[in-house]
Formats: C-alpha cells, sequence, structure tokens
C-alpha cells in the first residue's frame, strides 16, 4: 500500500489529479516524488506537500486535512483510495471505476459526471453530488455514492444513472433536471426536489414540501426496492419495504418521473384503501 500523508495545512487550492491508481500503480518512490500537482498557478512536485512511504500500488491512502486538495481519484478505473481525514472538490470526478473512502467530510462536485465504482463519504457533502457540469447536459451515469452525514444543493443534477444514498439531510433542487437513476433521501430533504425531472426515481424515507407539479398518483408497495434493499444493507443503510406513495412528474418539462414517500405503519388509515389511501390533499 502506498500512504501519503499531507505535510502541513493548505491556505491555496492543490489540483492533484495525480492521486489515482491508475497513475501511481507500479511507480517508484522517486517518480512518485517527482510527479505534478498545481499550487495555485504555480506548477510544483507532489513531495512538496506530501510524506511519500511506500511504492506505487493500486491501494493508496491519503492522511490529513485534504479538504484542499481537488481531483483525487479523478477519471480512475480501478484500486482503492482510503481518505483518512477530508478531500477536496472534486473527489472521483469522471470515475469509472474503484472505490474511493473518506474517513471525514468532502466538498463540493463529488463524483461529478462519474460513470462507476463506488464513493463512500462517512461525514457530510458540499454541493452538486453526482452532478453535471456547467454546460455538459448529463450528470452522473453509473457507479453509487453513498453519504453518512448531509448534503448540499443539487445532488444528482441531471444524472443518468446510478444509485446516490445519503443518511442526513439535503438541501434544495435535490434531483435537479433527473433523467434516470436513482436516489434515496433517508432524513428528506428541502424544497423543489425533483424540480424539471424528465424520469429517474426518488425515494424518501421522510415527508416532502413537493411543487404542484408532481401528482400523486397511488400508494403501493414497490417489489423492486427489495433490490436497492439488499445491496444498501451491506453499508450500514436501511431502506425499509413496505407503502410508498407514488408522485409523477415534473409535468411542467413534461416529465416521467417518480417520487416515493415512506408510509410508515402508524400513519395508515384502518378504512377500506382506495386508489390514493394516506395522499395528502
Amino acid at each position: 500500500m502506498l500512504t501519503l500523508t499531507l505535510k502541513s495545512a493548505l491556505t491555496v487550492p492543490l489540483e492533484a489529479e495525480v492521486l489515482s491508481p491508475d497513475v501511481l500503480a507500479g511507480l517508484s518512490p522517486a517518480a512518485i516524488r517527482t510527479l505534478p500537482v498545481m499550487l495555485g498557478k504555480r506548477q510544483q512536485r507532489l513531495e512538496d506537500h506530501f510524506e511519500i512511504d511506500g511504492h506505487g500500488s493500486d491501494e493508496i491512502e491519503l492522511r490529513g486535512d485534504l479538504s484542499k486538495v481537488k481531483w483525487i481519484g479523478r477519471g480512475m478505473t480501478r484500486g482503492r483510495i482510503r481518505v483518512v481525514g477530508h478531500a477536496g472538490m472534486h473527489l472521483g470526478a469522471y470515475m469509472h471505476g474503484g472505490v474511493i473512502e473518506v474517513t471525514g467530510n468532502a466538498t463540493d462536485w463529488v463524483g461529478g459526471e462519474m460513470s462507476g465504482g463506488l464513493i463512500h463519504i462517512r461525514g457530510h457533502a458540499g454541493q452538486q453530488l453526482g452532478a453535471a457540469y456547467r454546460g455538459s447536459a448529463t450528470g452522473m451515469t453509473g457507479g453509487t455514492i453513498l453519504v453518512e452525514g448531509s448534503a448540499g444543493v443539487e445532488i444528482g443534477m441531471r444524472m443518468k444513472r446510478g444509485l446516490i444514498a445519503i443518511r442526513g439531510p439535503v438541501r434544495d433542487f435535490a434531483g435537479l433536471q433527473m433523467k434516470g437513476g436513482t436516489i434515496v433521501l433517508m432524513s428528506g430533504g428541502e424544497l423543489r426536489t425533483g424540480a424539471w425531472m424528465h424520469r429517474g426515481t426518488i425515494i424518501s424515507l421522510q415527508p416532502l414540501h413537493l411543487l404542484p407539479t408532481f401528482t400523486a398518483t397511488c400508494v403501493y408497495q414497490p417489489t423492486f426496492l427489495a433490490l436497492y434493499a439488499k445491496y444498501l444493507a451491506r453499508f450500514g443503510f436501511t431502506l425499509p419495504l413496505g407503502n410508498y406513495r407514488r408522485h409523477m412528474g415534473d409535468a411542467s418539462v413534461p416529465g416521467k418521473g417518480e417520487i416515493l414517500v415512506w408510509q410508515p405503519p402508524a400513519e395508515r388509515t384502518s378504512a377500506a384503501p382506495g386508489p390514493l389511501d394516506g395522499a395528502a390533499g
């Protein structure tokens, strides 16, 4: 395993696309030390900022407060990166495969336009998780992003495939302009969830303030959720099976997306169920 430890706290963002198994695997310590990084507008060497222990490997551990280190794991296709601390912007952007784990928090654009692999954030995440970059038509197209804490605005913006699951609350515009894929909100979201979504599924275990362009259609038990529940249980995420209220939209696009809101047993009525049993008026 290769271990890199940040020497001192950064006050200027450090762009370090070389922190990827695809770049580091097989390199000698001497070659690793001379890899280029950008501190602001100045090109420097990796050894200027990191203590390096070990040879190049598919298993990489990064230590320290890397909240100002950008592009960790950019475009990686294999291997594992473990960040013991915080991670900076664009973590796992354009990722195709492999695993990234962060023991602390991550900032904005985690998994931007990723197409495969797994990113697991133990702390909180910032904005535009799994989203499309400005001017791009499509965001995340595959893979999994898991966040134990909260997340910011526009998670899953324009995502087409893949899975995002967030244990804590999220901010506005979750699933903005979604084209496909699945977002699981275990603690709900703020306003405008699913705005302008075309397709895809958003699952919320808490009530949501939905836009008026979403229509409640039924309460039912989605059988496909059993597959997601089994997969997420491997990472300690519990997705309950049972009744969900289904909302279709966003009609302003018009779109065919769906938002499923969990209906706890205590909230179900004892009367004979109708097509919108338990639906809000």
